[in-house]
């Protein structure tokens, strides 16, 4: 265990969310309370008191989580059941398993590499998988291990997309597509089973498909920036995590744009993975609450 997950011994996050009603909070509180449960930090947001939705997340500290949790999750049953609320409870000092797909792009890729390194994301990478080979010698310098699956040709994948499941199966929690750059399937997403994070190389929709810092360059932007979204069927319509934009002008090139572009995309994808293996993110409907 690193230091980090030390750190997170007997820490636990709840998710609550669910329609909004006088109570939910005081009821929350007083579940912790009987429970033995410290409440370190707490967020919460109501689109309306009156017929909205209520969102919250509540870090705690719990001597002895483990042996407790079995506890807490009947007494949470019990008391949100009445509510309406849907809930999750994580064990904090356990960090998601995140497989990154990739392509020959490497600056996303590289950079989430270093960041678990560097202890910045509460992580672990089982796996890179790639249906290029160009990283292969980069990756496993961190100690990672590297597949390579090549893409099938034509608009069928369905191959390829089996054989990156089975190396999935059973040994992730959630997946990143660092700049993967093939079209996920609906079948796969629903095979999978798991939340799916790529980032996207403009403010969306803006600029979709091959070439778009040409296309800026074309259209004379002002602003270049890069989308974390979670992947749905629907192409690049996916509930959005994060966002960012860094400024440009007349004298950039599309070089110029491209290398600006790749320092907003490793910013934004960084943030938005941290935000969802600390359970920050809550999905509802298409779009996202962020604490």
């Amino acid at each position: 265990m690193t230091l980090h997950n030390q750190a997170l011994v007997d820490r636990a996050c709840l998710i609550v969310h669910g329609p909004d009603q006088p109570g939910v909070v005081a009821a929350i509180a007083a579940l912790l309370t009987r429970n033995k449960g410290n409440i370190m930090s707490l967020d919460q947001y109501s689109s309306d008191p009156e017929g909205g939705d209520f969102f919250q997340r509540v870090v705690f500290h719990r001597p002895g989580l483990v042996a407790a949790m079995g506890d807490l999750e009947a007494d949470l049953a019990q008391t949100l059941e009445p509510f309406g609320m849907n809930w999750t409870l994580t064990d904090q000092s356990v960090p998601k398993r995140m497989v990154v797909l990739a392509s020959k792009s490497d600056h996303c890729l590289l950079d989430l590499l270093w960041r678990h390194r560097r202890g910045e994301l509460p992580v672990t990478i089982p796996m890179v998988i790639s249906n290029h080979t160009d990283t292969a010698e980069d990756v496993r310098t961190f100690g990672v291990p590297f597949f390579h699956v090549p893409s099938q040709a034509g608009p069928d994948k369905s191959e390829s997309e089996a054989q990156i499941l089975k190396l999935l199966d059973g040994n992730v929690d959630f997946v990143v597509l660092a700049r993967y750059m093939q079209v996920i399937s609906g079948d796969f997403l629903q095979k999978v089973g798991v939340p799916v994070i790529n980032i996207h190389h403009s403010f969306l929709p803006a600029f979709i498909g091959a070439g778009p810092y040409r296309k800026a360059k074309e259209r004379g932007v002002k602003l270049i920036g890069a989308t974390a979204h979670y992947v749905t069927e629907d192409l690049d319509e996916g509930p959005i995590i994060e966002q960012d934009v860094v400024r440009a002008t007349h004298a950039h090139s599309a070089e110029d744009l491209q290398r600006r572009g790749a320092d907003v995309e490793r910013a934004v994808l960084s943030r938005a993975v941290a935000w969802h293996a600390e359970d920050r993110v809550i999905r509802h409907g298409n779009h996202t609450i962020v604490f």
